[in-house]
């Protein structure tokens, strides 16, 4: 029996109007802690206003919402479904001959658009500000030289080279790296040119380079050959795809790029030799968060649709609760897992939610009766 689709859109509405009432309340709560721990920073900051303090808050706002949806999902679906069962329409509704999949289709579906609209719309945005938010904390709050504050002031990192080999590498190495106004040099540095088997056709010693837009410009520099003399020092034009905001992005948290570009910015990352692991877990994590949402859902009604005749309606949201939280650990530890690489990234990414899907259609087993 296919449930009449005036109830379908009523069960929907009064569930998508709790989950959104509940991400309202939690991301204001979240919001208002970061807000204080901002302002606690700032107090020795005489650069740091309340403007700019209320600003930062602010941009970050849509990051964390992102991060609280399925907890919102999650509460939201246990009010809702717990407000339906004592108002007796889901037991009404299921003496009509409906069963509980029936009528969970449409808040499911809704759970799931609600990730789908998060990841592909949401992110983008929330990437965008968080960026900048970062950008204003790093220069008024923190004391760190941000994200280019290497170990010892290093870099290290691997693009491609086509001038010698059309499949070669080109590995460099520079030490006292910065970034001033936009411009990334490095001092003594040193470039090694391979071929596609990995042996070393020429190394260049440089005095300085210099991140242009299309290539390294190497100051004093002097190439060596196997079995030839170095040659006069000279200034070397070295191509690249790199640039100094991808250099930045490589070191910045990966939570501060769009769900659109990461794939772009994986194949990047890869191919100059920076390691894209937690890029690849987080584009993994958005791609996972409608799946969780909809797990969210289902974990709400296995724990809130008991009929209020039978008691222990307290302990069975508590219930819920819990189980939510213990589905946010694993994912938590499972991406730690991940990002150690003990873990392959899909399974870090997926394994929580597609648990939390078995727990909650198991539940749902038990509760249902027909």
């Amino acid at each position: 029996m296919t449930p009449p689709l005036t109830l379908s859109l009523y069960i929907a509405r009064v569930f998508s109007a709790a989950v959104l009432a509940m991400l309202l309340a939690l991301s204001g709560l979240v919001s208002l802690f970061d807000f204080i721990e901002l302002l606690r920073r700032s107090a020795t900051k005489p650069d740091a206003t309340f403007g700019l303090v209320t600003e930062i808050a602010a941009l970050r706002l849509p990051y964390e919402a992102m991060q609280i949806l399925p907890f919102a999902v999650l509460l939201g679906g246990i009010l809702a479904f717990w407000r339906l069962t004592r108002s007796s329409e889901l037991i009404v509704a299921r003496a009509a001959g409906i069963s509980a999949w029936q009528f969970l289709a449409a808040p499911v579906l809704c759970a799931v658009l609600m990730g789908v609209f998060a990841t592909v719309a949401i992110s983008p945005l929330s990437s965008l500000m968080l960026a900048r938010a970062e950008a204003l904390d790093g220069a008024y709050l923190r004391t760190s030289g941000g994200p280019l504050a290497l170990s010892g002031g290093q870099l290290w990192l691997r693009q491609s080279d086509h001038e010698l080999s059309p499949t070669g590498v080109a590995i460099l190495h520079a030490i006292n790296v910065q970034l001033v106004k936009k411009t990334l040099t490095g001092k003594t540095v040193s470039v090694f040119r391979l071929d596609k088997d990995d042996k070393l056709l020429e190394r260049i010693e440089a005095s300085k380079a210099t991140l242009a837009p299309g290539y390294w410009l190497l100051e004093d520099a002097r190439t060596i050959r196997p079995d030839r003399n170095p040659d006069a020092p000279r200034t070397i034009k070295l191509p690249t795809d790199l640039t100094v905001s991808r250099v930045q992005e490589s070191f910045a948290s990966p939570d501060t790029l769009s769900f659109w570009a990461l794939p772009g910015f994986i194949r990047l990352l890869d191919r100059s030799g920076f390691s894209s692991i937690r890029h690849r877990l987080h584009y993994a994590s958005l791609l996972a968060l409608p799946l969780l949402a909809g797990t969210m859902a289902l974990v709400a009604a296995g724990f809130s649709m008991r009929q209020t005749r039978r008691g222990g309606v307290a302990r069975m949201i508590g219930s819920g609760v819990a189980a939510g939280f213990a589905l946010f650990v694993i994912s938590k530890v499972a991406e730690e897992f991940g990002q150690s690489g003990a873990l392959p990234v899909a399974l870090a990414a997926w394994a929580p939610a597609a648990a939390g899907l078995m727990m909650a259609v198991a539940q749902l087993l038990h509760v249902e009766d027909g």
